[in-house]
């Protein structure tokens, strides 16, 4: 089957090529910079030829943090990426989301909920498939943070999920028939930030003070009740934070 990639060189693009193409599909890797299938979100250049001959576009573009920026390549660009697929005779459509993004009222995650729904409304076979925060996430949070001498800390719960058994589920929806509803993949455990910094910090031999991260009401309290977990999943990945940080991926 030939299956196209959008966001080919990122956290969760890469190891899904590499997860198509060891079951034996032929992969377009399209991204700004791709040798042979180069598109452009912003605009729609490329997306027509990158697209002929596809049965499945798996979107795993992105964009952010800041709400313009997201918008204009996850709701403006995702417009643009579905039409051409409907244009191509694409038959199947998987848009990567975020657990709980409905459910907490951030500027990014107000435009995850608004993707959902374009995919929702375009009327190409689709599935939604919506994980939690990714190792490398939180990693790269807590390196950035950690040139100032500080980690990010607190009670937020969060259930981080290896990228790469995110890319399995993603490549196995793929490969099947468009799913009814949105389908969730988690990592094996809750922990709290603060916990994960200092595990981080003790691993890394990184330096850094772990302070609670200043959060308002309406962001806090919803992050310490757990609402970017989920405790009945539909794929739990095997690999947690502490062995994953232990390993090279």
């Amino acid at each position: 089957m030939r299956v196209a990639v959008t966001g080919a060189t990122g956290s969760i693009g890469r190891p899904l090529v590499e997860e198509l193409a060891k079951r034996g599909h032929e992969v377009r890797a399209l991204s700004r910079r791709s040798p042979t299938h180069p598109i452009d979100l912003e605009t729609g250049e490329g997306l027509a030829r990158a697209l002929e001959g596809c049965a499945t576009v798996v979107d795993a573009s992105n964009a952010g943090p800041a709400e313009k920026a997201a918008r204009s390549v996850l709701i403006e660009g995702g417009a643009r990426l579905l039409a051409a697929a409907a244009d191509a005779g694409v038959r199947h459509h998987v848009c990567i989301s975020i657990v709980g993004c409905d459910l907490l009222p951030m500027p990014y995650y107000r435009v995850k909920v608004d993707q959902e729904q374009l995919v929702a409304d375009s009327g190409v076979p689709h599935s939604i498939v919506r994980a939690t925060q990714f190792h490398t996430l939180i990693a790269g949070l807590f390196e950035a943070a950690s040139r100032f001498r500080v980690l990010p800390g607190g009670r937020a719960l969060i259930q981080p999920v290896a990228p790469r058994q995110v890319a399995e589920v993603l490549a196995a929806v793929a490969e099947g028939s468009p799913l009814d509803g949105p389908e969730t993949v988690v990592g094996p455990e809750v922990l709290e930030l603060g916990a994960m910094a200092r595990s981080w910090r003790a691993i890394t031999g990184a330096r850094g003070i772990v302070i609670p991260a200043p959060l308002p009401p309406k962001f806090g309290r919803p992050l310490k009740e757990g609402v970017l977990t989920d405790p009945d999943p539909d794929h739990q990945g095997t690999l947690g934070w502490a062995a994953w940080l232990g390993r090279s991926e």
